[in-house]
């Protein structure tokens, strides 16, 4: 199954900001829509194209005093594939990541929560489709041999690297789903290039195996 296109993209992004999560295209997350100015942005995406931009908070927003602290300029557009309203109005719902937006300038609107214009990063990959394989198996190099053999989670894993998914796909589920930090998590998301996000991603792994004997990832699903 192919993931959903971003296509109905306008270039106006319904920003949703948070402080600690970054979103990655080709992957589900789970959201709990509580704030009045989110219920309104979620019933304006659902009447129309369903789409919602997912953006981080820069660090030392908990210190602003208005109600727009500055958000990174790469953010992801996820559209909801599943949604729920509860009783006294809150919503929840799934959304899946379609593509990296890069923010613009953020525009006035008259809606109780933030917009912005922005534009569709486009991925691109080098010439040599050689070296799309060669940092695949060096990122399964890397992985795998970091859990149990015969584990669910290596089992997962092996099946991730052996299937037809493509590596810049590969190496947003595994952004998304290891324990890095959100800077890093932003660095891959806003790195278009798949090449240069898969030695991003190794160097990563190698770097943090090399600062401690316990194993890394400690845990993986790419549910």
């Amino acid at each position: 199954m192919t993931d959903p296109s971003p296509d109905e993209f306008t270039g106006t992004a319904r920003l949703f900001p948070l402080p600690n999560l970054v979103l990655f295209p080709h992957v589900i997350q789970g959201l709990h829509i509580f704030e009045l100015r989110y219920r309104q942005l979620l019933t304006d995406a659902l009447a129309t194209d369903e789409l919602i931009t997912l953006a981080l908070l820069k660090p030392g927003w908990e210190e602003k005093t208005d109600n727009a602290p500055a958000i990174e300029p790469v953010a992801c557009l996820g559209r909801v594939m599943w949604h729920e309203k509860l009783p006294d109005g809150r919503y929840n719902l799934r959304l899946r990541g379609l593509a990296r937006l890069r923010i613009l300038e953020e525009v006035p609107a008259d809606r109780l929560y933030r917009m912005a214009r922005a534009e569709v990063m486009a991925e691109t990959a080098p010439d040599d489709p050689s070296l799309l394989k060669k940092l695949r198996d060096a990122l399964a190099d890397l992985v795998l041999p970091r859990f149990e053999e015969d584990g669910p989670a290596r089992r997962q894993l092996q099946e991730l690297f052996d299937g037809e998914m493509p590596l810049g796909e590969v190496c947003d589920v595994l952004g998304y789903a290891l324990p890095l930090s959100m800077e890093v998590k932003l660095a891959l998301l806003s790195e278009a290039r798949i090449d240069h996000r898969a030695m991003a991603l190794a160097d990563v792994l190698r770097s943090s195996a090399a600062r401690s004997d316990r194993p890394f990832p400690p845990g993986f699903s790419p549910n």
